[in-house]
């Protein structure tokens, strides 16, 4: 039990890595086949970048526990896909909604200034360990005015995409 426990806080913070990869390398230092789709949310923070990525991650992790079960390795999966959910609900209470606590609140405010301020910069969304290891961490003097130049950004009002795309599924079935 405490080795899945383990693999499953694995899968966790390797989200974390992966999420600084997909946003920091794929969606911005090179040119791939996720810049475009990522410049979109930088020109409207509504259009949420990972909504196609729903499908293929639920597949896989539905394919790997029917065929591997309760194997060791598919917790660590699980922890790779919770990660990516929490990413999800923290990305969009971001943009969309009033923080609750300080966390979210810093959260916010670093994110706000990766899009307003620093699009070269802050590409850790839920954490800033890899931007901090990668050297995309602002300098303590810069994270601070940038983020204090955004603190009082608005919250989002009106539909994101996610019903757009969640519309789109339950017509297709």
């Amino acid at each position: 039990m405490l080795i899945r426990a383990f693999l499953f806080a694995t899968g966790i913070f390797a989200w974390t890595f992966a999420e600084y990869a997909i946003h920091g390398w794929l969606g911005h230092r090179y040119r791939t086949f996720a810049t475009p789709l990522h410049a979109v949310h930088h020109q409207d923070p509504r259009a949420v970048f990972t909504v196609g990525a729903w499908i293929p991650v639920t597949v896989v992790t539905l394919a790997a526990t029917a065929i591997f079960g309760n194997h060791p390795e598919v917790y660590a999966l699980g922890g790779l896909v919770c990660g990516f959910v929490l990413y999800e609900i923290i990305h969009y209470r971001i943009h969309f909604a009033r923080p609750v606590n300080s966390v979210e609140a810093q959260l916010r405010t670093r994110h706000l200034a990766h899009h307003l301020r620093a699009p070269d910069r802050i590409f850790g969304v839920t954490t800033a360990l890899w931007d901090r290891t990668f050297g995309t961490e602002p300098s303590p003097a810069q994270r601070c005015r940038h983020e204090r130049e955004v603190r009082g950004y608005p919250i989002l009002t009106g539909p994101s995409n996610w019903r757009r795309a969640f519309t789109i599924t339950v017509r297709w079935r």
